[in-house]
This record gives structure tokens, C-alpha cells and sequence, in this order.
């Protein structure tokens, strides 16, 4: 490989972004200034939101109405939703139905402005970030044989989700650890999704098309999907005779890669696994069934003395979520109605100045070839 070949656009610059700042040395992540672990701990997601659609955090007043217009939206057309029905039948991946159920959408979605422009797109992002949610919730909800649970306007985007999933309003606990969930993967610098939606912006498609692109792109194990596989994993060892180093120490003589360590970007411990490494220690502590944070703790430990690698933000989140009873398959979508965020701020930032992202390759095949007609082939 040349030296002027990035494969994986790795170190790559494309554009020039105000929204969030990453110094992988360090181990920081910044939303418009702000450290993460200040957010994580005092702003809500929806402040996080409109923080990075606007530029700045909203007054009182502005929060309110923020929050009350992405309640009015929770509400999907039913043809989605009978859409969402079949899908959980056929018991569809869920991040398949989630980028089928979301690009759906822009079918009902009337235009309340003039088409393209920055005003129209985020009433849109708006609406589809409202949305999501509740397709996730419904989708679960029919695969398990229940009814969906209608969206309320009383509560936040975390504790409605939770409630819409699981039927019952979440402890302030449960709704407060989500939310926080939320705030961590808003946003994340030009990762494989955010440039996935950034490329058919460029195109001047519309944002339906750039989140669904996004959703896909999220949807693989090297990105979003990783989260999985580390749940899978620590069900592994616990069902495991061996003990977690033993287990750990054989994967890593077999060639296997331990998911939710390793980042393209940080050298160090990501910052939001370390925030989520304590809300795990604290959803453990109290159920009183710690074993789920221990396995991680002592992999985590492992893993320092024998490669040096720190954990990502995958690693903590799985047990998070599955002490907070979520399904593990459901865990790539909730990134998504999370990262949605950053997604809509990205495409939004980078049409003020729009220009079509089309790399090119270098040509390494063959040039010399001559037709032969197809009775003289062997």
C-alpha cells in the first residue's frame, strides 16, 4: 500500500466542525466547549440536542418549548406502524426495521417550509428524532406479542422511552441513567455514521435519506453493533466454567478480538465508559447482583496489563443496558435514537457550506485485456 493510499480515510480531514472535539491523547470528548462528563452529570439530552442544533444551551423558556415540541411529535402514522407489525413478525433484525420504519417516514411528512433549507430540515430532524423512540418501543413491544404503548407528553425523551417499552414509568434511577446514556452518544466527531450521513447530504438528498443511510452504517458490529457482542460475551464467561481472566486470556491466544476495546481515536480510556463504568457499578449495587460490572472490571484490568488497550464506550454500555432490562438486540438502536442528534447537526452543518464528498480510488487492475465473443471462451 502507497503511502498516500488512507485506507479508512484514516487521518483523513474533511471538513471543519464546530459541534464536538475529541483529544484521543487526553481521553476528552467536548460538545460545543462543554466536557462531556459536565453534561453527562447536569444537562439533559434534550438540552444536549438543542445545544448541538443551536449552538448554545437553551434558556428556561427555550428548553420548555423544545421539549414540548418533540413530545408533539412521539406520534407515528399508523401505516408505519402496521409496517412495524409485519417487520416483528417476520421477526426482523432491529435495526433493519428501525431504518425501514424511519425512512418510511418521510412518506408523512409534510413539508412546513420551503424544501432544503436549514429551517425545514431540522423540523424534520426534529420530527424524526421524536419518532424513533417510539418505533423502537413498538417494534419490541409486537415481537414480544404486546400491544404498543402510546407515547406521553408528560414525560422526557429517556423516561418516555422506557415507559413506551416497557409499560410502566420508570424509577427516577432507571429514567436518570438512560438519559445520561443518551447524553454520551449524542455526538462523536465525524465517526463511519455521522460521514455516512454527511455523504448523501452532500449530494443535497433529503435528511430522510441521510439518517436512513446513517442507520445502516450504524448497524454493523465494527460500529454501533459492538455493544452487542460484548453483552454476548460476558454471557459467555457466565455460563463459562473458566474464570474471567482464564476465559479472557484463552480468547486472546486464539486470535479473538475482546469487543469493546480499542478505538480508532482514543489512545487512552474512552471518557464516556468511564462515566458509564460507574453507572453500572451503581445499577448493580442496587439490584444487588454485581457480577455483570465485576466480569467487565476484571477484563478491563486484564486487558491493561496485557495490551495496553482501554475500554470504549461499547464496554460499559452493554451492562448498563441489560441491568436496566433492555434486550441486547435492542441495544444498537437505542445508540441510534441517541446519535440521531449528532447526525442532524452534522448534515445541518456541513450544507452551510456544501460540497459533494467524492473521493477517489487508484486503479490497480488489469488495462491491457481484449474482448474474446463468448463461443470462443473456455
Amino acid at each position: 500500500m502507497s503511502d498516500d493510499l488512507k485506507k479508512g480515510l484514516e487521518g483523513v480531514l474533511v471538513a471543519e466542525s464546530e459541534l464536538s472535539y475529541i483529544d484521543g491523547d487526553e481521553g476528552r470528548l467536548v460538545y460545543r466547549g462543554y466536557e462531556i462528563e459536565d453534561l453527562a452529570e447536569r444537562a439533559s439530552f434534550e438540552e444536549v440536542l438543542y445545544l448541538l442544533w443551536h449552538g448554545e444551551l437553551p434558556t428556561a423558556s427555550a428548553l420548555s418549548t423544545f421539549e414540548d415540541e418533540l413530545a408533539a411529535n412521539r406520534t407515528v402514522h399508523d401505516d408505519v406502524l402496521d409496517t412495524v407489525a409485519r417487520l416483528a413478525e417476520a421477526d426482523a433484525n432491529p435495526m433493519a426495521a428501525l431504518r425501514t420504519a424511519t425512512s418510511m417516514l418521510s412518506a408523512y411528512d409534510d413539508e412546513d417550509g420551503e424544501p432544503g433549507t436549514r429551517a425545514e430540515d431540522l423540523a424534520k430532524g426534529k420530527r424524526i428524532t421524536a419518532k424513533m423512540p417510539t418505533i423502537v418501543a413498538a417494534f419490541k413491544r409486537l415481537r414480544d406479542g404486546d400491544e404498543p404503548v402510546a407515547p406521553r407528553g408528560d414525560l422526557d425523551h429517556a423516561a418516555n422511552f422506557l415507559y413506551m417499552l416497557n409499560g410502566e414509568v420508570p424509577d427516577d434511577k432507571l429514567a436518570e441513567v438512560f438519559d445520561m446514556a443518551l447524553v454520551l452518544h449524542a455526538d462523536h466527531g465525524i465517526n463511519a455514521s455521522t460521514f455516512a450521513a454527511m455523504v448523501t447530504a452532500s449530494t443535497l438528498s433529503d435528511i430522510y435519506s441521510s439518517i436512513t443511510s446513517a442507520i445502516g452504517t450504524l448497524k454493523g458490529g465494527l460500529h454501533g453493533g459492538a455493544n452487542q457482542n460484548v453483552m454476548a460475551m460476558l454471557r459467555e464467561i457466565d455460563e463459562s466454567e473458566l474464570s474471567v481472566v482464564e476465559w479472557t486470556r484463552n480468547a486472546l491466544q486464539e486470535g479473538k478480538r475482546i469487543p469493546g476495546f480499542g478505538h480508532r481515536v482514543y489512545e487512552v480510556k474512552d471518557p464516556r465508559a468511564a462515566i458509564l463504568g460507574d453507572q453500572s457499578r451503581a445499577l448493580g449495587n442496587a439490584s444487588g447482583e454485581l457480577k455483570w460490572f465485576s466480569y467487565s472490571q476484571v477484563i478491563e484490568e486484564f486487558m491493561q496489563q496485557e495490551t495496553g488497550i482501554a475500554p470504549n464506550v461499547d464496554f460499559y454500555s452493554a451492562s448498563t443496558y441489560y441491568q436496566m432490562g433492555i434486550p441486547i438486540d435492542l441495544f444498537t438502536p437505542i445508540f441510534a435514537l441517541s446519535r440521531v442528534g449528532g447526525w442532524i447537526a452534522h448534515v445541518l452543518e456541513y450544507q452551510e457550506d456544501n460540497r459533494l464528498i467524492r473521493p477517489r480510488s487508484r486503479y490497480v487492475g488489469a488495462t491491457d485485456q481484449t474482448y474474446v465473443p463468448i463461443e470462443q471462451r473456455e
